[in-house]
């Protein structure tokens, strides 16, 4: 059964700058001592009574004693902020876990993940759950981003791919060395059959319904293209 999201408390003990622009920050659980979520799922951060931002978890669900958090902090709001003043020892409040962009454990269906930029986050936690279980089931992942320094997890994907022939890893760019596009027109050349599949995309809405169109218009039940919107 999901777990119910609560209100949380954990201490930052370490932070990471990836890009100028994507950081992350591991938490170390203190109230409740683990945190159970699926890999996929976010925490809401508030910032007064109707003012809240919401943070995918980057990590295993494997490892609930500690969580990692991963932000684009280019807009510049106070979630931004508030996540590039996060230090080693300090206390921070959150309600969590919370989101339903997880993988349905008794689906045995092909997989194709789309990440477009920080849409990363949460596919990564997926991948990393995949590839904890062999990767039992086929998966491609689409990986899409301005140029090749916004593919944070460029090198651990690419590991991961060597690691495992049933995971299929595809970076694409819009702008640099070995630019080809956008993530749509990717998703269309690598999928020719929607049989027994089901996608999951995460990053901004027109990405998203570029993906949902080009794979329902290859037959695929709309309801089989799960997404997360970040922007």
């Amino acid at each position: 059964m999901p777990v119910r999201p609560r209100e949380c408390v954990a201490r930052v003990t370490a932070t990471r700058v990836l890009t100028p622009d994507v950081l992350e920050a591991d938490l170390a659980m203190v109230e409740p001592a683990t945190l159970a979520f699926d890999a996929g799922q976010w925490v809401s951060v508030p910032f007064g009574p109707k003012t809240v931002r919401a943070y995918s978890i980057a990590s295993s669900p494997r490892a609930p004693a500690l969580i990692t958090l991963c932000a684009d902090v280019a807009p510049g709001g106070i979630g931004s902020a508030w996540f590039r003043g996060l230090r080693p020892g300090q206390d921070v409040r959150f309600k969590g876990p919370l989101g339903g962009f997880v993988l349905d454990p008794g689906d045995a269906r092909r997989l194709v993940l789309v990440a477009e930029e920080i849409g990363i986050v949460p596919i990564r936690s997926i991948a990393g759950e995949l590839a904890a279980a062999g990767f039992e089931r086929p998966t491609t992942l689409v990986y899409s981003a301005r140029d090749p320094g916004w593919l944070v997890y460029d090198a651990e994907l690419r590991a991961l791919a060597r690691r495992h022939p049933r995971f299929a890893y595809h970076p694409v760019v819009r702008a640099g060395d070995g630019a080809r596009g956008e993530a749509a027109p990717t998703v269309d050349e690598l999928v020719t059959d929607v049989a027994a599949l089901v996608a999951y995309v995460a990053g901004g809405a027109a990405t998203i319904d570029a993906v949902r169109a080009v794979l329902t218009g290859k037959g695929l039940e709309r309801k089989a293209v799960k997404w997360e919107k970040f922007w």
